[in-house]
Formats: C-alpha cells, sequence, structure tokens
C-alpha cells in the first residue's frame, strides 16, 4: 500500500554498542538502571538491548535506515497511544541522537513473540480475539495528529486509498499474465482485480496503522499464552484499518476481522474492503514471494469461496 522502501545508507557500518555506551544512554532516563542483560538481534532495522529486567534501549540500525521507517515515528505514535492505558504498549522512558546513533529507551513488554510459542488452538482464538480488540482501540484514538505529522506517509482521502488500490492491483495482474502458471483460480486476476475495486464502498476511515501486527509483534505469556501487548511501531502510516487485520493463515484473519467488528455497527461496510485489501496482497504475494505462494494460493480460494 505504500510506494517501495528507499534505504539511505546501505554501506554504514552496523557496530554493537558496549555496556558502558549503552548504560550511560539509559541512565539519562533510567538513572536507577543497573545493567545490561541482553542484546536482541532479531529486529530488521533497530537493534535491542534489554537493560534489567524491564527497560529497552531500541538503537536504529544505520546501514537499514529507510524511508518508510523511523524511532522517531514510533516515538510519536506511542506517545500518542500513552494517554491510553488500556491498550497495551510499550512506554517511552526518552528518545534522543548523537553522532552515529538514534535511539528510544523504552519500557519492555513481559512476554515473548506469538511466533516463538506453541499456540494450542482454543488459545489461538482468544489471542487474537484481544489483538483484534486491541487494533480497534488503536484505531480509535484522535486521528488528526497522525493526519497533521509529516512523519505518517499514506493516504489521507478516498479518492488517494482508491488510486492505490488500482495502482497495486495493475501491477499485480500485469505480473500474474506474464507467469500464466501461477495462477490457481477460474475467473481471470482482471476481473477479481475489477470485481474488488467496485466493492470499496463511498465512504471509508482511512487511519494510523501499526502496518505489521503479526506474531512477531504480538507478545504473550510463554507458560498461560495469553496476550500481553503489541510493540513495533516504526513501520506505521495511514491507510484502511483493514490493513492491520493481518496473520498468514486465512483463519487467523478471519478471527482478527471478527473481533474487530464485534463493536462496529456498519462491519458490513468494513467487511468489503477489508476483502479487496486482502485479495491484492493475496494476488501480490503469488507474483512476488515464492516462499508465501502455497500460502497465498490457499487463502485466494479462500475468499472467493467467501468463507468466512
Amino acid at each position: 500500500m505504500l510506494p517501495p522502501n528507499v534505504y539511505y545508507q546501505r554501506n554504514a557500518p552496523d557496530p554493537v554498542l558496549d555496556e558502558r555506551t549503552v548504560m550511560s544512554i539509559v541512565r539519562r532516563h533510567m538513572p536507577q538502571a543497573t545493567s545490561l542483560t541482553g542484546v536482541d538481534e532479531s529486529g530488521g532495522e533497530a537493534r535491542a538491548y534489554a537493560v534489567d529486567e524491564d527497560v529497552i534501549l531500541k538503537v536504529q540500525r544505520p546501514q537499514q535506515l529507510r524511508s518508510n521507517t523511523s524511532l522517531e515515528k514510533e516515538v510519536f505514535f506511542l506517545q500518542q497511544l500513552a494517554s491510553h492505558p488500556d491498550i497495551s504498549v510499550p512506554r517511552v522512558l526518552g528518545y534522543g541522537k548523537e553522532p552515529g546513533i538514534e535511539y528510544i529507551c523504552m519500557t519492555r513488554m513481559s512476554g515473548v513473540p506469538a511466533r516463538s510459542v506453541d499456540l494450542p488452538n482454543h488459545k489461538r482464538a482468544e489471542l487474537l480475539r484481544r489483538l483484534g480488540r486491541t487494533l480497534r482501540r488503536i484505531h480509535s484514538i484522535p486521528q488528526d495528529p497522525f493526519y497533521s505529522s509529516p512523519l505518517f506517509p499514506g493516504m489521507r482521502s478516498r479518492d488517494a486509498f482508491v488510486e492505490r488500490m488500482k495502482v497495486g492491483f495493475a501491477e499485480a495482474v500485469q505480473a500474474l499474465h506474464a507467469t500464466p502458471a501461477l495462477w490457481p483460480l477460474n475467473v481471470t486476476p482482471a476481473d477479481l482485480a475489477a470485481g474488488a475495486l467496485s466493492t470499496i464502498p463511498q465512504r471509508i476511515d482511512l487511519v494510523a496503522l501499526h502496518s505489521n501486527p503479526g506474531p512477531e509483534h504480538v507478545f504473550v505469556d510463554p507458560d498461560t499464552f495469553e496476550f500481553t501487548g503489541l510493540i513495533d511501531f516504526g513501520d506505521a502510516y495511514i491507510g484502511h484499518p483493514a490493513i492491520d487485520c493481518r496473520w498468514p493463515r486465512h483463519e487467523d484473519r478471519l478471527a482478527l476481522l471478527h473481533a474487530y467488528c464485534e463493536d462496529k455497527p456498519d462491519a458490513a461496510e468494513f467487511i468489503a474492503p477489508w476483502r479487496s485489501v486482502r485479495l491484492l496482497y493475496e494476488m501480490s504475494a503469488l507474483s512476488t514471494r515464492p516462499y508465501r505462494r502455497q500460502q497465498a494460493t490457499e487463502n485466494l480460494k479462500y475468499l472467493i469461496a467467501g468463507v468466512s
């Protein structure tokens, strides 16, 4: 839904900070901090340094600095959420820039990423329900600060959203036309795209999105599998809230959708763009992401069959 990312400094050095530097930064915001307890290299754009039991120092990796992601944007988003204590996200303790270092000092989310545990089916369903309701709360906070901020790319009007969808579908249709053996359905990609575009309602809400509230960013208690919170808002942008109702499997997306719509009186108007967004993402994945083709094929068949 956004233009391709541009990496500004691919060849920049990417040093791991020593403990003295980490603790010096953290103690500006948490003077009582005592020691570095771990370094997490799993993030794409940032490296996370764990301090004591409850603090994270998140540092931008210089060679991963890109156009659609920023720590400053993440701080902005988290600060907007700070006045909503029922939304479980990290709390910002401090933010700063100095030569070679941009960082957020924040509270540590309890638990572990959902992707790191084997969720029983009933626990998975409850987790997705909690996540769906959390996303609904995030999308329901005042949006004017996000619309006014230059940090947030994306669409500010229905026309802009529809135009971006048209461009995305055109690119997917062209790629699938060039590789017809990939297409698993009887309806043509062009006809499917046209039908999806025709169902977008005349009125839609556009909000600040997390952009990837998937299993790597959703945290759970490793013993009870209960939802503990959502992290990593650095890829946020403005778009249709249906975009955030995304997990790899179709049944997971349906669970998110149903939880999201529990309190929404105009659920029918939400489901049509949700389906259009999902079709676009699956068509794009089928044509450009070989590792996702099997799942994209299954998801497309479900969407066409109208499974809900």
